[in-house]
């Protein structure tokens, strides 16, 4: 016998001896009738037997052929297996998932969720990159990064919900799952209380603001707010952190926007007043391509931030989301 038989005439070797006919053979493995004939005759030539007595009412398995033909089940089997395994390594060596990470670890919960992959039976290597919300949400766009956090305001038709949602944002499609929700405050500084307490955004257009980079969402909030009244902010400093704007807006003459959750930490220690009749509700989100959901890394991700957030299927216990909303309702 010459080398190892191949795994494609050991397939035609199968199918012709269960169908019968090298025709429909041919037709189950999308190959022509010569090819499949030409398989079987390399095939015979390769171990020196006759496998088949040729009849006019089709093939039938000689002796020899009888005795082999468990061996090529078994053989194409392997082959199959050999071939999984081969895949899941591949895909366990080249598990590098690329996550676009935005505001302080803690608050995103980034450790829980990186430990969390790094822990799992795939060990996926996470690679990070920083950057403002909305470059993050860009590099997902262009295939730089395969998820990544994103924070908008919350769309009405989601203030109730706070489930996952494909959106069309700039020119992508987009899969976001909400992870928390939470509201943007405007800060001043304490001098300031007679110019911010009482008044609604159209008072606050007049007055000067700090600037933030282009791709942050403090930017594109604040544009969305005032610029269907046609005003034009006064942007008089330049901050790319929170406590670098709560700094700025202690010590000098601008206003800011700041993450509640951050000024119950920290307003009571600053010298800064909340504006207390303005307020942007907003969604931290993990977010996709829409058309890469389903693939295996990035569900992955997606599951894995279920996990970390311990979010529930629809109909199950409170969302991290419907369990804030709850807490709300019980403080009216």
């Amino acid at each position: 016998m010459n080398d190892l038989p191949r795994i494609q005439a050991l397939r035609c070797f199968i199918t012709v001896a269960r169908e019968g006919t090298v025709s429909r053979a041919a037709t189950l493995l999308h190959l022509t009738q010569p090819a499949v004939s030409l398989q079987l005759k390399g095939l015979e030539e390769n171990t020196g037997l006759q496998l088949f007595n040729r009849t006019p009412g089709g093939f039938t398995l000689t002796e020899a052929g009888a005795a082999l033909l468990p061996l090529a089940h078994r053989t194409v089997s392997a082959s199959a297996d050999f071939r999984t395994a081969a895949d899941s390594l591949r895909e366990s060596l080249r598990g590098t998932l690329r996550v676009g990470t935005i505001q302080d670890p803690e608050s995103i919960r980034l450790g829980t969720f990186v430990r969390s992959l790094a822990t799992s039976s795939k060990k996926t290597e996470v690679f990070l990159r920083y950057g403002m919300t909305d470059d993050v949400l860009a590099q997902i766009g262009r295939g730089e990064l395969d998820v990544g956090y994103y924070v908008d305001a919350t769309p009405p038709e989601c203030i109730a919900s706070g489930i996952m949602s494909e959106r069309a944002i700039d020119d992508g499609k987009f899969q976001l799952m909400p992870l928390m929700r939470f509201d943007y405050r405007v800060i001043a500084p304490r001098g300031w209380s007679d110019k911010v307490l009482g008044k609604d955004w159209a008072d606050l257009a007049d007055l000067p603001w700090i600037a933030t980079p282009y791709d942050s969402a403090h930017r594109r909030l604040l544009d969305d707010v005032f610029r269907p009244t046609g005003s034009l902010l006064k942007r008089v400093a330049f901050a790319d952190q929170e406590e670098a704007m709560i700094d700025f807006v202690e010590s000098g003459d601008c206003l800011s926007l700041a993450r509640a959750c951050l000024l119950d930490r920290v307003a009571p220690k600053r010298n800064i007043v909340i504006a207390d009749k303005v307020a942007l509700t907003c969604d931290l989100s993990f977010a996709c391509l829409a058309s890469r959901r389903h693939e295996p890394m990035v569900a992955q991700a997606f599951s894995a931030m279920q996990a970390v957030w311990d979010m529930k299927p629809a109909g199950a216990a409170s969302t991290p989301i419907e369990a804030a909303r709850s807490r709300k309702s019980a403080r009216r």
